[in-house]
């Protein structure tokens, strides 16, 4: 399917779009801070600049490179119904998810995003083979994101802007119940990461295959500290 940038997008897709990056969504992202609670343990975050800093790292360092990169080939590859395709990339996020958090995560969410889809689109016999196809893999997250937002009439950037903006605001809650800041320093941060997310989705557009990583070391290290943390509020 040919998304014209030029013409706006019809209110049903942007409303499908605003709700998949929603945290009301229900496949379990406010469970997991991705490193940052561990971050704020081991490396000392204490302050909004600091945890802002760090979000930006991780928006463009793993965020860009690796799952928003993975998601803007898998929205054309369920739009084209090229089912070896999304498998391969599926596999690739089973593959690169470096400690067994952050596998947990992208294979949870992706099951939840999976049931989430078989009951939103149960009677749409059009729909339903992505959504077995989906169900069969296992899913992980990204790809499943992917599958939902391949349902609307959204150009593969707008589908990016949607998801790095929910991911965004997950990990500002996440730094509001882990340390002291308040409701307009989250805000700020949260504005930060928004101005950002236009070019990590523009660079994510641009990579090919081959320039797909998920290369994080000090992510995945504080990962695995994070699974013996003493006192912790998340999954991840």
């Amino acid at each position: 399917m040919r998304i014209d940038r030029a013409t706006p997008l019809p209110a049903a897709s942007l409303l499908q779009l605003i709700w998949l990056a929603s945290p009301a969504l229900p496949v379990g992202g406010f469970s997991y801070s991705e490193g940052l609670e561990s971050a704020i343990e081991n490396v000392g975050l204490a302050s909004e600049a600091a945890v802002a800093d760090w979000l930006l790292d991780q928006l463009h360092i793993t965020q860009a490179r690796g799952d928003m990169a993975l998601i803007a080939k898998a929205t054309g590859a369920w739009r084209r119904a090229d089912w070896a395709h999304v498998r391969e990339l599926n596999d690739w996020v089973l593959h690169t998810r470096e400690t067994s958090e952050l596998r947990l995560q992208a294979e949870q969410m992706g099951r939840s995003m999976a049931d989430w889809l078989r009951n939103q689109y149960q009677d749409d016999e059009a729909l339903m083979p992505a959504v077995r196809n989906l169900a069969a893999l296992p899913p992980t997250y990204p790809v499943a994101f992917a599958m939902a937002a391949s349902t609307t009439q959204a150009s593969v950037r707008d589908v990016l802007l949607a998801y790095a903006f929910g991911w965004a605001e997950n990990m500002v809650q996440a730094a509001l119940k882990s340390m002291q800041l308040g409701q307009s320093a989250g805000q700020r941060i949260l504005a930060r990461l928004a101005d950002a997310i236009p070019a990590a989705a523009d660079h994510a557009i641009a990579l090919m295959d081959s320039e797909r990583q998920a290369f994080s070391p000090m992510l995945a290290i504080l990962s695995a500290r994070h699974e013996v943390q003493y006192s912790r509020l998340f999954r991840s």
